[in-house]
């Protein structure tokens, strides 16, 4: 528990405006160099320079037959985020492979093994729903913890879901607590309703918001 509920390390910081980055869905992974860079900096370059790296500034399509080679370049460095990518393509069928779950899987490991923690999230999510595999919400739990401690928001919340179901509220108090102070949305209005129904108390309710 020492580890689980310790803070996270700091984020990796965007290598353009040098600024934290944000959650998954607001970054975005450039497989010509392997940099990930935050959605602003990758908008505001893509205004200008149509299928150049914001990073690098050399030639990245995003698709088509050269970008898969550039993902296959970075994987056989062991890219993590090469994998997990990778992974994300066969999950949901796209970018010109075909849709195959185990495929994805296969990759998702492989990113999870090389310290993906988005890998380990989209592996957690899997064996939380039973797709494509038996449900299982132990190995959900064991992926999500290892997200979190890595510094995932999201597993780290998701976590909390999972420790309120079990009628852990404190534990899941401290998982939101810990996702509020990264900025989480859901995470901080959790705390929120949990304190005007009397569970949270007023000082770790203060606390969290001043760190959110």
């Amino acid at each position: 528990d020492e580890a689980l509920f310790k803070q996270p390390p700091p984020k990796e910081d965007c290598p353009i405006c040098y600024l934290p980055l944000p959650a998954e869905n607001q970054a975005v992974y450039i497989a010509c160099c392997g940099k990930t860079v935050c959605s602003g900096c990758n908008y505001a370059f893509e205004a200008t320079s149509n299928d150049k790296c914001p990073f690098c500034r050399e030639l990245a399509p995003r698709e088509g037959e050269e970008h898969m080679g550039m993902l296959n370049a970075r994987m056989a460095a062991n890219d993590d985020d090469a994998f997990n990518q990778l992974g994300g393509y066969y999950f949901y069928g796209t970018m010109g492979v075909p849709q195959d779950l185990n495929k994805a899987m296969e990759l998702w490991f492989r990113a999870a093994e090389l310290g993906s923690h988005l890998a380990h999230d989209s592996l957690a999510k899997l064996y939380n729903k039973g797709r494509g595999v038996e449900k299982d919400r132990k190995k959900a739990k064991y992926h999500w913890e290892l997200a979190a401690m890595a510094g995932d928001e999201e597993a780290r919340y998701n976590l909390g879901v999972l420790e309120n179901d079990n009628g852990n509220m404190n534990r899941a108090m401290k998982h939101c607590m810990i996702a509020a102070t990264a900025g989480h949305d859901p995470s901080m209005l959790a705390i929120k309703n949990e304190f005007k129904l009397g569970h949270v108390m007023k000082d770790d309710y203060e606390k969290s918001l001043r760190a959110y």
